[in-house]
């Protein structure tokens, strides 16, 4: 498992550029696993500071149970289209994957649950120069980053 800063350390440019699509957007969705091992998705902000990824739930909320029983989630950024006919400035999606562990309370006015995320997993999703090829690039603990590009 991994912090945000380990991915800022290993590879600084493709972590400004997975933040930046995250930041882009307030609303991120967050995949959590009902108890009975089902998926569940839920809206959910998230922010990056000092080294850390974090997210939080309503107080009682179905995620933050999910969350505690079963620590394991996914997160992806807002999905936004490329221009009608401009494909190429499409900016991509990023998505993240890993562990959420209870970190306290929210702060702030609103009530809730604060998860700090430990990483197995960092996903940036994109197209080429042309717009002919996805290029997915990831990057993980143990084996830094890598690009496969589909056609």
């Amino acid at each position: 498992m991994a912090t945000w800063k380990d991915v800022e350390r290993s590879e600084p440019e493709f972590a400004d550029r997975v933040r930046k699509i995250f930041d882009a957007n307030k609303h991120k969705t967050l995949a959590t696993l009902r108890a009975d091992g089902a998926p569940r998705i839920s809206g959910t902000e998230c922010s990056f500071a000092d080294g850390e990824l974090t997210f939080g739930s309503m107080p009682r909320s179905r995620k933050g149970a999910d969350l505690l029983r079963d620590p394991r989630f996914a997160l992806h950024s807002a999905t936004v289209d490329a221009p009608d006919g401009d494909d190429a400035a499409w900016v991509g999606d990023a998505k993240v994957a890993g562990r959420a562990f209870h970190a306290g309370d929210v702060d702030g006015d609103i009530e809730g649950d604060l998860f700090r995320a430990d990483l197995d997993q960092v996903v940036l999703i994109g197209l080429n120069e042309t717009a002919t090829m996805m290029v997915i690039r990831t990057w993980t603990p143990a084996g830094g980053l890598r690009t496969v590009e589909r056609t």
